[in-house]
């Protein structure tokens, strides 16, 4: 069976019946609630290093698997729906939930999270994710974009020091960057691996249903 082009991996393995539009948008709507709260679960799985204010989670594990799941329009939907929530105050964020957390020294990462699931999601739709050489192409850009976003808001609004504020680039890039790459290459390559498998276990239980 071809794969309709912008097919994401959830909308191969569930496809949605042809119903109205409303069932449709209702469908979209229960994914990217859902999604919204694995996004907020995931916060709450890490911890903190002594040396930056910036915490080690998974959530960017999900957005990874959110925009690859998803889709770009979808995957994005999903970090602004989750933006939105810490903004009123639910405790979906890793400090909690408040409107000061999208302007705290860490807010540059959560703002990228809906890029970051608009990229993934794009270049999904697009068949990067169905093969193991190409997969780890549609994960790293998002990779990019979370740790850069997030070291040039460290920069632009400084870090505490002892002597004051630091808004030096290389202070950034130690405290937001570096002691998050070995950790951030292994969720995008675990993310990589995750899809073609999911592909290829799906396309085998559909080829036996179909013969």
């Amino acid at each position: 069976m071809a794969i309709a082009p912008g097919t994401t991996i959830l909308d191969y393995a569930v496809p949605a019946r042809r119903t109205s539009r409303v069932a449709s948008l209702g469908r979209d709507g229960l994914l990217i609630v859902s999604a919204s709260i694995l996004m907020a679960l995931a916060a709450h799985v890490g911890f903190y290093l002594p040396f930056t204010p910036v915490p080690i989670t998974l959530q960017t594990f999900m957005v990874l698997l959110t925009g690859a799941a998803l889709g770009s329009k979808r995957g994005a939907l999903v970090m602004l729906l989750y933006i939105a929530e810490g903004a009123v105050g639910l405790p979906v964020f890793a400090s909690g939930g408040s409107p000061a957390s999208l302007i705290g020294l860490t807010a540059g990462y959560i703002w990228a999270f809906p890029i970051a699931a608009f990229v993934v999601g794009w270049l999904c739709e697009r068949g990067l994710d169905r093969s193991y050489l190409t997969s780890i192409f549609a994960m790293l850009p998002a990779v990019v974009i979370n740790l850069g976003l997030g070291v040039i808001w460290l920069a632009i609004f400084g870090l505490p020091m002892a002597h004051g504020v630091n808004h030096s680039l290389s202070a950034a890039l130690l405290a937001g960057a570096v002691p998050f790459l070995p950790g951030e290459m292994f969720k995008m390559v675990v993310a990589a691996a995750l899809l073609p498998t999911a592909w290829a276990i799906v396309r085998s239980v559909r080829k036996e249903q179909e013969s």
